[in-house]
């Protein structure tokens, strides 16, 4: 089938290894569920995914023209309803058995995912799911060439440090999108350091966890003052952000 898309969405289609992991999570439901609420729909492509497992799908998107795109990608089908509405506005009428909710970015940083989910699972059944289930955030010491903020598409930089686990979520939880944590990295080598990268794995269930890839995640490098290391030197960092407020908010720094 071939979907009607915005530019954006069309990059998402695009990106194989994101779409085979929600195409597997979804799949391993039995079929003939109530209700599923895809929330930031885009193009539609994850409601199509649902179309065969359950009865009933509302799938919501603030975009208008990205709404355009998935009321006609899914016209076909009786039991999709898309709706241009802002999830945080919209009234949810039924709980459901499973939200799926893919306004996902690295470390949950510049996207909705958080204030979304924490408004959207009140409408949850007490057994219901979310697909992803959660996120598990790394980090680690690195010297790059730029001093902004910036993903890792065609960046240039070098790894000084291990990666280590700083944030784990599930989706489930009620989550605090102001987020701050404390850390301490080991140097592997001598040199400079001046900046950290933040890798995001996406946890969709149980058995399946998503690596980055170019539209989910990507790594994001972080910049720091310059600092001296000595292999095995250890570096205390004090990060913190407001998830869903953009890469703006971001603040990492030394203590």
């Amino acid at each position: 089938m071939k979907f009607k898309t915005t530019p954006y969405h069309h990059d998402l289609l695009k990106d194989e290894d994101r779409l085979s992991a929600f195409f597997q999570a979804i799949g391993e439901y039995d079929g003939n569920i109530d209700l599923a609420y895809d929330l930031g729909c885009g193009s539609g492509i994850l409601s199509y995914f649902l179309k065969d497992y359950f009865k009933e799908i509302i799938a919501v998107e603030i975009n208008r023209k990205a709404s355009e795109c998935a009321r006609d990608n899914l016209k076909a089908f009786d039991n999709i309803e898309v709706i241009n509405r802002d999830v945080l506005q919209y009234d949810f009428a039924k709980k459901a058995d499973l939200i799926v909710c893919e306004m996902l970015d690295t470390a949950l940083i510049d996207e909705e995912e958080v204030p979304v989910l924490n408004h959207a699972k009140r409408f949850l059944k007490e057994d219901g799911e979310i697909i992803p289930q959660g996120i598990i955030n790394m980090v680690e010491l690195v010297n790059m060439q730029r001093d902004n903020i910036h993903w890792d598409e065609g960046a240039v930089y070098e790894e000084f440090s291990k990666p280590v686990v700083y944030s784990e979520f599930n989706f489930l939880d009620n989550i605090n999108p102001e987020f701050e944590t404390s850390f301490t990295l080991k140097s592997k080598r001598d040199g400079i350091i001046n900046g950290l990268k933040i890798t995001t794995f996406t946890k969709l269930n149980d058995n399946i966890i998503a690596g980055p890839s170019p539209m989910l995640n990507p790594p994001l490098l972080i910049p720091l003052k310059e600092k001296s290391v000595k292999v095995n030197d250890l570096i205390n960092v004090n990060l913190k952000y407001i998830m869903g407020n953009g890469i703006e908010s971001i603040q990492a720094q030394y203590y």
